[in-house]
């Protein structure tokens, strides 16, 4: 591991964008999403990448919120990757529920240390950091951040555990008895941990996104030239229409999450670009502009794993019983990447999220969803997109209509629980499920359209775009049909009836989606990769 730390510094890969006064390249968060989807695709991706998130944890916190003399004990050190850290967050009775920690830490009479009680668990790098970040509880409910070292007193390691997947990496449990903390090692301010945790979950569930697509790029990379050999029936088995179907599902699905995960990091991109390098406070703001995409990252996170859930089953699925051997490159890449829908924050808790800041941004107006409820109708009657070119007008149309139907039914159920509506969980990730899926058909329709306004254009991710967003239609429907019934629970309305089959009609799309998926599929054998 130390090894391939020093390699991956050394070829400039190691936390790219790391500032330069602290050892690093500072090549922005673009490049960051680029190293990690493209390590992703390597054999030991999952292992470089599980092993390096802490790292990039760390860093961002205290870039964030350390002091000078913190940032310049540390930051050097983990730039180069000679410091190896670790992030004590999640504990045996609190997990995505990060602030109920049980943990303490009390202040000494002296006021010199704190003492840290408690346990830490399914913390990745444990057995080999030598800096954690760790949460406790001040006083018994101000969460507060530490930074502790290895061998502090009081403070030891628990045994390796033995996981499904990820077996590459060190995973332990930490603990704590009378820990005795300096207190200068008080990271921000007492009562600031939610702050720090959440902004580093933010940045971690990106990343995991992108390692996501990266892993789903790598399946399709082995199951196109496998089935292009593998033989059955008389013919590669890459001329079966059932092949053709998988491969081409899996490369619409692979470019849509590749589409949404560049978005993002070039919404925040552009979000930090804004700031002033010269403002005493810009790396806080910066770590505050990243809460601003709370619900994009988390979008992300719940999108990306499960694409390469998915990706990844069909992959084995191309490979049969040769998928099931170890010595073939699929078996490992579904065992490791289980985890993924369960760290950084459960996909059912970042479903809640993103409904969660949706309710928040309607409830204190930063939402303006009452002028978009009044410009329904309007739009229903006549509206009509104005576009640059032709290029996707249908599939454009049946977004912005799409967007217009979430409103409706997310006003709906507003209407009907108010805030209790945080409750209704089945409810919400119907909501999530459906904001991520017009988010992600957006993305996809923007990228090919600039691909082929491009030099090097593709027509193929025309096709890619017709497939998600005709099929997206049927995704949503099928979500509001259901989120309908429970909202009036009362019995059924003729008018609301009416109303969603306007929704339908003007969304629905007539694309030979089967047609469609051949060509994709074909493009990536004559390639023999993913090729875009």
């Amino acid at each position: 591991l130390i090894e391939m730390r020093k390699a991956a510094f050394e070829e400039g890969i190691w936390l790219p964008h790391m500032p330069k006064e602290w050892g690093g390249m500072e090549l922005g968060h673009v490049a960051m999403a680029m190293v990690q989807a493209e390590a992703a695709k390597s054999y030991y991706g999952p292992w470089v990448l599980n092993c390096q998130a802490p790292d990039e944890g760390n860093m961002h916190t205290l870039l964030h919120w350390a002091t000078d003399e913190q940032k310049e004990k540390y930051l050097p050190k983990i730039a180069t990757g000679e410091l190896i850290c670790a992030y004590g967050l999640t504990e045996p009775s609190s997990g995505s529920d990060a602030t109920e920690a049980k943990t303490t830490a009390t202040l000494t009479d002296d006021g010199k240390h704190y003492i840290l009680n408690g346990e830490k668990v399914f913390i990745t790098n444990g057995g080999l950091a030598g800096l954690f970040t760790v949460f406790a509880q001040v006083d018994g409910n101000k969460f507060s951040a530490f930074l502790i070292e290895s061998g502090t007193e009081g403070f030891t390691i628990g045994a390796e555990e033995k996981k499904l997947g990820m077996k590459g990496s060190s995973t332990t449990a930490l603990i704590f008895q009378d820990a005795k903390v300096p207190v200068e090692n008080l990271l921000y301010e007492v009562g600031k941990g939610a702050t720090i945790a959440f902004n580093c979950l933010n940045i971690g569930r990106f990343k995991l996104g992108c390692s996501c697509l990266g892993g789903a790029k790598m399946v399709i990379n082995a199951a196109a030239p496998y089935a292009k050999e593998r033989k059955a029936f008389g013919t590669t088995i890459s001329k079966l229409d059932a092949i053709m179907k998988k491969i081409g599902e899996m490369s619409v699905r692979t470019f849509a999450t590749d589409s949404m995960v560049y978005r993002t990091i070039g919404l925040l991109q552009n979000e930090i670009n804004a700031l002033d390098k010269n403002d005493p406070k810009y790396y806080i703001k910066m770590g505050k502009a990243m809460e601003k995409f709370a619900i994009e990252t988390s979008m992300v996170k719940v999108y990306c794993s499960d694409t390469s859930h998915d990706v990844i089953d069909e992959g084995l699925q191309i490979f049969g019983g040769y998928g099931f051997l170890e010595e073939y490159p699929i078996a490992s890449a579904y065992r490791d990447d289980r985890i993924n829908q369960i760290w950084e924050g459960t996909n059912e808790i970042n479903r809640q999220i993103i409904t969660g800041f949706m309710m928040k941004k309607a409830l204190t107006e930063e939402l303006p969803i009452r002028d978009g409820i009044r410009g329904i109708e309007e739009y229903m009657s006549n509206g009509e997109l104005k576009l640059d070119d032709d290029t996707l007008k249908n599939e454009c149309q049946t977004v912005e209509t799409a967007k217009r139907l979430a409103l409706f039914i997310f006003n709906e159920a507003l209407c009907q629980y108010g805030q209790d509506l945080r409750h209704e969980q089945q409810l919400t990730e119907i909501l999530s499920d459906i904001f991520t899926e017009i988010f992600t058909a957006e993305s996809t329709i923007v990228r090919a359209k600039k691909i082929m306004a491009s030099k090097s254009k593709n027509p193929i991710v025309v096709d890619i775009a017709k497939v998600f967003t005709t099929e997206m239609v049927d995704r949503i429907m099928s979500k509001v049909q259901i989120a309908n019934v429970a909202i009036f629970d009362e019995g059924e309305s003729p008018l609301l009836d009416q109303k969603l089959s306007e929704f339908e009609n003007r969304m629905r799309l007539k694309n030979n989606v089967i047609k469609l998926k051949r060509k994709i599929a074909q493009h990536v054998f004559d390639e023999n990769k993913y090729p875009f």
